[in-house]
């Protein structure tokens, strides 16, 4: 291949021979831009995305989503594992696989989200081995229970999964520190990496987030997530609106009901 072909399809070529052909031609017809195509192949290489996978993370906006939560990994983990910890996070996070009414609550949450695991760690990216739901802790002669616990493999640290249905609070920050210091002090072995927090709000307030994260002293992160993606802009200018529809249906020339009899 030549070498302005190795260019358009994006980066030297150092990864464009371990991504199938298949694969190829979906980036060459869904990813337009060069240096995004890149790294949906590099993507492809270090997580062993399928094509329907692939697909998929191009549908959601991956490249855009990732090490894109509010965080103060800078501020609490040496370089370059700060940089590794946020590129292994994002935001928001997308849980579409899910079938949950709009008053679900949080231990629905949870609970599906385990039944669909797979698609959890799927969505979470690659290395995130599962530890346990509610997962006990105990303090002193107190008990609780975090929501997710996780082990990365490539980042060696527990990572502490808390969800919360509605919008970001600041107090949420504060518990979860403390979940990291306590596991930090009863699961972290010497070799590992400190704990990192993990809080997924279905709303929050970047600027509310990012003063909370003031004065934390373990590594977290707050992102949102999504049960159900907007309609694309293209499906929005042809769709009609349910003021249209209303319109219509109210109009003397709208055709009548049929009769049920």
């Amino acid at each position: 291949m030549s070498p302005q072909a190795v260019a358009n399809l994006g980066g030297d070529g150092s990864v464009l021979w371990q991504v199938p052909w298949g694969h190829h031609a979906v980036l060459l017809q869904a990813v337009k831009d060069a240096p995004t195509r890149h790294w949906y192949m590099a993507q492809t290489v270090a997580q062993g995305w399928s094509r329907s996978v692939l697909q998929a993370q191009i549908q959601g906006g991956a490249h855009l989503r990732q090490g894109a939560l509010v965080n103060n990994f800078a501020d609490r983990l040496p370089a370059p594992q700060s940089d590794l910890v946020q590129q292994a996070l994002k935001d928001p996070y997308i849980f579409d696989f899910l079938t949950l009414e709009a008053s679900f609550r949080e231990r629905e949450l949870e609970t599906s989200l385990v039944a669909h695991l797979e698609k959890f760690l799927l969505e979470l990216g690659q290395g995130f081995a599962f530890v346990g739901r509610q997962y006990p802790l105990t303090v002193g002669e107190n008990d609780f229970y975090i929501d997710l616990l996780f082990y990365h493999l490539k980042l060696r640290a527990f990572v502490v999964i808390e969800l919360k249905r509605g919008d970001f609070k600041p107090e949420f920050a504060g518990k979860l520190n403390f979940y990291c210091n306590v596991v930090d002090d009863t699961l972290r072995h010497d070799s590992d990496a400190p704990t990192i927090g993990l809080m997924l709000c279905q709303n929050k307030d970047s600027v509310l987030a990012e003063y909370a994260l003031r004065g934390i002293h373990k590594p977290i992160g707050i992102a949102s997530y999504e049960l159900t993606r907007a309609l694309p802009a293209s499906l929005q200018s042809v769709l009609p609106s349910i003021e249209t529809i209303e319109a219509e249906l109210s109009s003397p020339n709208a055709a009548p009901s049929p009769d049920p009899t």
